[in-house]
């Protein structure tokens, strides 16, 4: 660290913004649903307004959610818009479609297209040793069996760090590898991200790369990766490359001090189960901190729901929003297919997201829902979340965008599952994937 300890709070912030999912796995015993028939898993999907509407408004009465919104475009149009509840409670403010959110780790997925647009243009390969670019990282070390360290069994390569088989770890488990994370604090908010990259290369592998899906904070060093690769600062580059050009005129890490009056407050889940809004200057620290010098990968954007539904449009897009082309179709396709090979068994919670895989930066949906309780959606799709319940997906089959914004911590997987079914309606299965018998079942 440059100077001292992280403050705890500091540290809450830094550390609570990767935290994103842990919860994915808690979803109602109350969830179960009749299982569709073929005739209705087929037929295409239509939104229903007012199913929608209901959806938001039950999160907000039963206490799940202070205030919530969803925008969803299919077909190339808006089909619809809502609100239930308050951005911020306590000032009487309501959840609108002004309100700014600060979505945590729906940044990865921006951060994984600045990298790609890199790719594209040759600058690096997947299958590149990271160390090629960032030598910090040629001399990482794995945990062993017994607790000492060795060498890995092959490097860190650049595909690893985009779908979280680096061996990185988040300091979330009770390993010598977090423990290690922790003592050595990358994520401090103090940090810029040269200091991350050399701290994180200093804290040993907890596998060997391409071993296990663990999330991490790889997409960190991605973000990295960036600044190496074009001499920029990586929040300049992202501005200049991704959100200018796609008009997301409010997105940003460094928020001007003006829109914090518009900024949802967080709501942590109390011991008794009742939201608690947290204090601002914890919200302050990742976005109106003048002290900040970290620009983490993995989180700290803030963004409108019409800014994020334009970089999700020009997912569905194949790259491309309004003429503006800032990936080419295929590169879009590659980062949207699972790139996790059938070895890779050990994937901490990624199975409590449903029939998924991992592609580059994003879960991908590899077969239908395969139980009644398990979120709606279709193959084919992609998506990412964020530490206070944040969503979205892009949905192909059914030409079909969604974001939502909420803030509730810890994550609550209770609030996609009834906006899927919402959208979808609750029976929905969509088409067959891998391995399907009947594709429409």
């Amino acid at each position: 660290m440059l100077a001292g300890r992280t403050p705890p709070r500091a540290a809450k912030v830094a550390l609570a913004a990767i935290l994103l999912t842990l919860s994915a796995l808690q979803v109602a015993p109350d969830a179960a649903r009749a299982a569709p028939s073929a005739s209705e898993a087929i037929e295409p999907v239509r939104i229903d307004k007012s199913r929608i509407d209901a959806a938001l408004k039950a999160m907000v009465d039963s206490g799940r959610a202070v205030g919530v919104s969803a925008l969803v475009w299919q077909d190339g149009q808006e089909r619809y818009f809502g609100t239930a509840g308050m951005a911020d409670r306590e000032r009487g403010r309501p959840m609108g479609r002004d309100t700014l959110v600060q979505i945590f780790s729906m940044t990865k997925p921006i951060t994984g297209v600045a990298l790609m647009q890199l790719w594209e243009q040759g600058k690096f390969g997947l299958d590149d040793p990271l160390s090629r670019y960032l030598p910090e990282f040629a001399d990482v070390k794995v945990v062993d069996g017994a607790g000492g360290l060795r060498a890995p069994t092959r490097p860190i390569l650049i595909r690893d760090v985009m779908r979280h088989t680096a061996g990185f770890s988040y300091g979330m488990r009770d390993t010598a590898a977090d423990a290690a994370f922790k003592a050595a604090d990358p994520l401090n908010l103090t940090n810029d991200l040269s200091e991350f990259g050399h701290r994180l290369a200093g804290v040993p592998l907890m596998y060997d790369p391409g071993e296990r899906w663990s999330y991490s904070a790889a997409v960190d060093v991605q973000a990295l990766l960036v600044e190496r690769l074009t001499g920029q600062p990586f929040e300049t580059y992202v501005k200049a490359h991704i959100l200018d050009p796609l008009g997301m005129k409010e997105t940003s890490w460094t928020q001007p001090e003006r829109a914090f009056a518009r900024l949802a407050a967080t709501y942590n889940k109390a011991p008794d189960g009742r939201l608690a809004r947290q204090d601002d200057v914890e919200t302050r620290r990742l976005n109106f901190d003048p002290t900040r010098r970290l620009t983490m990968g993995g989180a700290g954007l803030v963004a409108s729901i019409d800014d994020y539904a334009r970089f999700s449009r020009m997912l569905l897009g194949g790259g491309t929003l309004d003429h503006v082309r800032i990936l080419s179709p295929s590169t879009v396709r590659l980062m949207a297919t699972d790139q996790l090979d059938p070895r890779v068994t050990d994937r901490w919670w990624l199975p409590g997201k449903g029939t998924v895989g991992f592609g580059l930066d994003f879960a991908v949906r590899g077969g239908p829902p395969a139980s009644t309780d398990e979120n709606r959606g279709a193959v084919g799709e992609f998506f990412w979340d964020g530490r206070e319940s944040t969503l979205f997906w892009v949905d192909p089959v059914n030409r079909l965008t969604a974001v939502f914004f909420v803030q509730t911590f810890p994550f609550d997987g209770t609030l996609h599952r009834d906006l899927r079914a919402a959208v979808y309606r609750p029976a929905y299965r969509g088409p067959g994937g891998d391995g399907s018998t009947a594709p429409s079942k």
